[in-house]
């Protein structure tokens, strides 16, 4: 993807809205998740400095967000919405279902939802989110969608000249998110804006091929990247994993719930997660136990970590701190 010379936004609509700011791993990640959807979040380095804002038209919603550290987030696959990433500075990485996307500043792309994708973004990076209910898409583009609720590509990169026009859409919006609604007419007006925005991805959509059918990779047991048999997959060893989080599980009992070799099981975690299967597992693991401990503040730490298969305390807490930024004990209040 070329990247667009980047436009000059007025951003004075976000930034008199602002959600909150946060120098604190734990919050940064728990305040995110609410406005779009639960995710693992890795601080790779850099000081903390997470700050959101947030302004409504009427049913879509704009964001801009910034870490200020480098960071890899992995969101849960979010369901009946798209977000549409506008990189204000920085880079930001993107792989969703095997396809991957590089948004410096000034690019644009569509996020589909309903697909298993990582994201990192370098230090410094802040980003406009627009969130599209898709709804929204559903009555007014329904080109954008295969059947009722499937996108034909995960991720969407706008080209050059697709990117400068979404520039001019989003200071539009910023514009009317200022305006009090006064008039029925006015409402329609912005109604009509809405619909404009939807016409406009389901135009760029238009613009690229839908990929192939996924073709069979002679000597593997997997189908090439984004192919719709590695979902199906990876929605066995979920069901799989979360079906077990109290109980030991081998790494060949993960293979054989995914219904691939251990290699193949290794590739695609790989390929669609950045880490290792029983990797994965330990996250969902230590997801539940953090999940326990806010429910029952006061809780045993001990008790939390044995229960979902942590035996080695002290490897436990390691990782429990790699991941959420804390210990388990401030979690649980102790």
């Amino acid at each position: 993807m070329v990247p667009m010379s980047a436009l000059s936004l007025d951003l004075s609509a976000l930034q008199q809205r602002p959600l909150f700011t946060s120098d604190l791993r734990v919050d940064s990640h728990d305040l995110v998740a609410r406005e779009f959807s639960d995710h693992g979040l890795k601080w790779c380095g850099g000081p903390v400095a997470t700050s959101l804002s947030k302004v409504r038209v009427r049913q879509l919603q704009l964001f801009m967000l910034q870490y200020g550290a480098e960071v890899e987030i992995r969101p849960r696959p979010f369901d009946d919405f798209v977000l549409v990433h506008l990189s204000l500075s920085g880079t930001a990485e993107m792989v969703s279902d095997g396809v991957p996307i590089r948004l410096p500043a000034g690019a644009a792309a569509l996020i589909a939802p309903r697909h298993n994708l990582h994201m990192r973004w370098q230090q410094g990076a802040r980003q406009l989110i627009l969130k599209v209910p898709c709804q929204l898409l559903r009555a007014w583009a329904p080109e954008l969608l295969v059947g009722d609720s499937t996108f034909a590509h995960p991720l969407l990169p706008l080209s050059a000249g697709q990117g400068q026009q979404w520039h001019f859409l989003m200071q539009s919006l910023l514009h009317v998110s200022q305006q009090a609604v006064e008039s029925t007419a006015h409402a329609r007006w912005v109604d009509h804006m809405e619909s404009n925005v939807a016409l406009f991805l389901a135009s760029c959509a238009q613009s690229v091929p839908v990929p192939a059918a996924p073709l069979l990779d002679a000597g593997a047991d997997k189908l090439l990247p984004g192919a719709h048999g590695d979902v199906r997959r990876l929605d066995r060893l979920d069901a799989y994993m979360r079906s077990r989080l109290c109980a030991p599980v081998a790494l060949e009992d993960l293979a054989r719930a995914a219904g691939v070799s251990v290699r193949g099981l290794n590739m695609l975690c790989q390929r669609h997660h950045g880490e290792s299967p029983m990797a994965l597992l330990r996250n969902m693991r230590l997801d539940a136990v953090r999940a326990r401990l806010q429910e029952r503040r006061g809780h045993c730490v001990t008790d939390a970590a044995l229960e979902f298969g942590f035996g080695h305390l002290g490897r436990f807490s390691s990782y429990y701190r790699e991941r959420f930024g804390e210990l388990p004990s401030q979690t649980a209040g102790n």
